[in-house]
């Protein structure tokens, strides 16, 4: 058996060993490759960007199971992340009866590594069933649809929820979801109460929203692992904008150091470093689809070869 046989009859196990390599090898030595941004990303990093600090609340609903958090979890990460950077509250919810545990483990980890208050800086209301009806209900009186949060408080009991009634009081209405529920609030909050309306999807779910994107519809659109680790890239630029703050911690300056700290340890990398792994690992399969067809036709040669003498 000459070379070429032996390489088209490789262990598949040793293919194995490769890919799981190639899978860690990102979250061991973080490479951060650079990631292309699109238009529908940018729209949503765009808006929040230009909200000035202490607007009006974003309302986040976080529409989503284990299934399909891999991908979106990223990008509600990197979502909050920038929101609270800009001091920008928010309110967090959920439609889908498995999102609760999922959601406030979320909101709760990224407040407190960003030092956000409960009550004051970010709520959480929980579960409600209903879909479309609580989305018209919000639109009316969000007290109707949650009298009180995630814990049993009464809602007037948190600071933030004081100065909250309807759509009319949310700089941003956003669903992360791996279903159609985003059309719902395209239809109730958007069209029928003027909410301005956002929206994150698994990368399968995409293709169903951009129309809404074209029509105006929805001010921006995150698609999958990719679009998260998009949005994290961006966000990563707002690091970048605190030029002035690493310089003057540089300088010594306690507070300058103590920000600058802050911004580095709260930054979101998940996506990226996924995306990492998913471009290794399409590398890999590349590279042995073209060792396996360049091992076939030279054997199949040397097979011939053998043949005619």
């Amino acid at each position: 058996m000459n070379f070429w046989d032996k390489l088209t009859k490789i262990d598949r196990r040793y293919i194995f060993i490769v890919v799981a390599i190639g899978v860690l090898m990102p979250y061991l030595f973080p490479m951060n490759l650079p990631v292309d941004i699109t238009r529908k990303v940018a729209a949503i990093y765009d808006y929040v960007e230009a909200l000035p600090e202490h607007a009006k609340p974003v309302l986040v609903s976080l529409d989503f199971d284990p299934s399909t958090a891999p991908e979106l979890a990223p990008m509600t990460t990197a979502f909050v992340q920038h929101c609270f950077r800009r001091n920008i509250p928010v309110v967090a919810m959920t439609l889908h009866p498995q999102g609760p545990g999922l959601a406030q483990g979320i909101m709760a980890r990224v407040a407190a590594d960003m030092g956000k208050v409960y009550g004051e800086d970010w709520v959480f209301l929980g579960f409600k069933a209903g879909g479309s009806i609580v989305i018209r209900t919000i639109g009316e009186d969000i007290r109707q649809a949650f009298p009180q949060d995630y814990y049993n408080n009464p809602l007037d009991s948190n600071t933030l929820m004081m100065s909250v009634t309807n759509y009319k009081d949310f700089s941003l209405v956003i669903s992360f979801s791996g279903s159609q529920i985003p059309m719902s609030w395209i239809a109730f909050a958007h069209e029928q109460y003027g909410a301005n309306v956002a929206t994150g999807l698994t990368a399968v779910m995409a293709a169903d929203f951009y129309p809404y994107l074209q029509t105006g519809q929805l001010v921006g659109l995150i698609a999958g692992l990719k679009g998260a680790a998009e949005y994290e890239s961006l966000v990563d630029t707002r690091l970048g904008h605190s030029a002035e703050v690493q310089k003057l911690a540089l300088e010594g300056d306690k507070t300058a150091q103590k920000e600058a700290q802050l911004l580095l340890s709260t930054r979101s990398t998940s996506a990226t470093r996924g995306m990492d792994a998913q471009s290794i690992i399409h590398m890999i399969v590349i590279f042995f689809i073209i060792v396996a067809n360049i091992s076939y036709f030279f054997s199949l040669r040397a097979q011939k070869q053998e043949g005619r003498k």
